[in-house]
């Protein structure tokens, strides 16, 4: 199985604090990432998009600035080739810009589909965040 590592930088015009609200929690990330965001008794995410179920663990956290959901197969939780998506805050000191840094790394899509998905995504979380 191919996988693909996505990296892209997006530009947004607000605060890390109001950004990484919808980053790393459940309710900001369904405004416009998934159809829908749950986090069961285990403290695993379940995204949905399309009716179908994706379950992620929080790999990783550093408050207004990083986080990384691990996802895997509940089927086989153990598994280590899985597919992970990384969000990175960081700020240009020179301009004071605010930069979103997004890493899919993932088997699903080719290049191109992955860059016009996470254009679309980030426009809409833009739209919400008003940056």
């Amino acid at each position: 199985m191919v996988r693909n590592k996505f990296v892209a930088d997006y530009q947004i015009n607000a605060s890390k604090k109001i950004v990484f609200h919808y980053l790393s929690t459940a309710s900001g990330l369904e405004e416009w990432f998934a159809d829908n965001v749950r986090i069961d008794e285990d403290k695993n995410y379940i995204f949905n998009f399309d009716n179908e179920d994706h379950y992620a663990r929080l790999a990783s956290l550093r408050s207004n600035a990083h986080v990384k959901f691990d996802f895997f197969d509940p089927a086989n939780p153990d598994d280590s080739n899985h597919s992970y998506i990384e969000f990175k805050l960081e700020e240009n000191e020179l301009t004071q810009s605010l930069f979103l840094k997004v890493i899919d790394y993932s088997n699903d899509y080719e290049e191109e589909e992955l860059e016009a998905i996470w254009d679309g995504l980030v426009h809409r979380l833009k739209e919400i965040i008003g940056g």
